[in-house]
């Protein structure tokens, strides 16, 4: 978003007070993001469209993480653009193609702000924006995907027919089709210095003469993806540099801060609830902790019920999450009361029924809070040798999470041979992703497969999300069920 040109105070809010957006064009859906959004924005915006942004690419990341093959990522990304990032060709008449462009294009930049701070968030974004544009290369309208190539130079010559005619023999193995005599047919073939394609000279799909690598038409993508990546490591470093001069700006710090730790854990998401479509009764908490919980629940469920006490941010961490299940306020009081059993009425009453009747808004400054998401868990300091809350994936040592998975899930359907697979992703830090697969190792049962995650191959990003989705799977089978009676 910074023009090293431009020598004017950089303000990343405001970018340029004598532009518009509708001064700026995007005539191709596909873009290499060159130009810097400098047109007025506001602060919302600002949010709304590196958050739309970010909920793709942290998909995108969990694929990754999930060894899920191209088509598989190809296919839940174009879903999660529909929903989040839609991106229609210029072709569609009855869409403001203009605005997504614009939308698109200010996201990227926004996210470049926050993902520019390190070499391993630059390395990952990268991957993440490569592998989206990608997607929307090989879903491109096949005409205005030329006239986009066209519009760059890719520094390749289109080899002619003599060239063609002269390596005909070589090109052959590359799957060049010819004719009876030998001749090269008219495929199109581009000659680019082999720096350009080493992914294509690694694994042997190009012809090498004197420096040039003959690139085939159909490996034409890899020479395009390279230039996007170059272009775009050169711009993160350009911004690394350059964002010491928005550093001051406290609008936008914390907000940077928050999309920097999107790929830890997907993009955080207030989930409302409640999750099962019914309110709670304080007596059914126990019942649903053991089929439908995330670990993260399950463990403070199991903290409570023998110790008869949670600490202040185990109660808060699952109070919020019994809230949002659909624990009315009387039934919570109930609840915690009833867990509280080793306390007398007076007790409870001054120590505990005033943050219980806060939380759900009805002390204090009334605010009605949310439950908290697996990224802000994720992200809490390590809790003490006491604790209860936090992530377990994160913040259990490896032996105790082992048995502790054994303990919680081998009932639904965890081995011991599963845990090989959930405890990689937990040491390479995709720890929702560790959390995904659980959740479809154990309700494979009722058809989850591996890669569907909670429905359509999205991830847990939220404990609330992890338990609705389970109560709702039940839900169906019973009904099922009662249809086949």
């Amino acid at each position: 978003m910074y023009n090293n040109s431009d020598r004017r105070k950089f303000d990343p809010v405001k970018f340029d007070s004598s532009k518009s957006a509708n001064s700026f064009e995007w005539p191709f859906r596909l873009n290499f993001y060159d130009k810097s959004p400098w047109y007025e924005v506001s602060l919302e915006d600002f949010e709304r469209y590196a958050l739309d942004r970010l909920r793709v690419l942290a998909e995108i990341e969990s694929s990754f993480a999930r060894n899920r093959s191209w088509e598989e990522l190809k296919s839940v990304t174009t879903r999660q653009c529909k929903d989040h990032l839609p991106l229609n060709s210029s072709s569609a008449s009855t869409v403001d193609t203009q605005t997504e462009r614009r939308n698109d294009h200010l996201g990227h930049f926004v996210l470049r702000l926050a993902f520019c701070r390190s070499e391993d968030l630059r390395r990952r974004f990268v991957k993440a924006e490569t592998a989206l544009f990608r997607v929307r290369y090989e879903s491109d309208d096949t005409k205005e995907r030329e006239l986009f190539l066209q519009s760059r130079d890719f520094k390749w010559t289109e080899v002619n027919s003599e060239e063609k005619l002269q390596y005909a023999s070589e090109l052959k193995g590359l799957g060049i089709q010819q004719t009876e005599e030998g001749v090269p047919t008219t495929e199109r073939l581009y000659k680019v210095r082999w720096t350009q394609v080493p992914d294509l000279v690694n694994k042997r799909r190009v012809l090498l003469k004197d420096g040039w690598a003959y690139v085939p038409s159909k490996e034409q993508l890899s020479i395009v993806l390279r230039a996007f990546e170059a272009n775009l490591e050169n711009a993160l470093d350009s911004t690394a540099r350059s964002i010491m001069r928005m550093d001051g700006d406290t609008r936008l710090t914390e907000i940077l801060n928050h999309m920097s730790r999107g790929f830890v854990a997907g993009v955080a998401s207030e989930y409302s609830g409640p999750a099962t479509g019914d309110e709670i009764r304080a007596d059914m908490v126990d019942d649903l902790a053991k089929r439908h919980f995330p670990l993260c629940m399950r463990n403070l469920h199991e903290c409570l019920m023998r110790d008869r006490h949670l600490k202040h941010f185990g109660r808060l961490q699952y109070g919020l999450f019994l809230k949002v299940l659909g624990l009315s306020i009387d039934e919570a009081i109930a609840f915690w009361r009833k867990s509280f059993s080793n306390l007398t009425d007076d007790k409870f009453n001054k120590e505990y029924k005033y943050n219980i009747r806060h939380s759900f808004g009805l002390e204090g400054k009334r605010a009605n809070y949310p439950a908290k998401s697996c990224q802000q868990i994720l992200l809490t300091d390590k809790p003490g040798p006491s604790d209860c809350h936090g992530c377990p994936y994160r913040h259990f040592a490896p032996d105790n999470l082992q048995t502790s998975l054994l303990a919680t899930y081998s009932s639904q359907g965890l081995t011991s041979t599963d845990l090989a697979e959930v405890m990689r992703t937990v040491k390479e830090g995709h720890y929702h992703v560790a959390c995904t697969r659980v959740f479809e190792i154990t309700h494979a049962a009722a058809g989850v497969k591996k890669g569907d995650g909670i429905g359509e191959g999205e991830s847990v990003t939220h404990p609330n999300q992890y338990a609705a989705k389970s109560i709702e799977i039940e839900k169906a089978q019973q009904g099922d069920a009662m249809v086949i009676e």
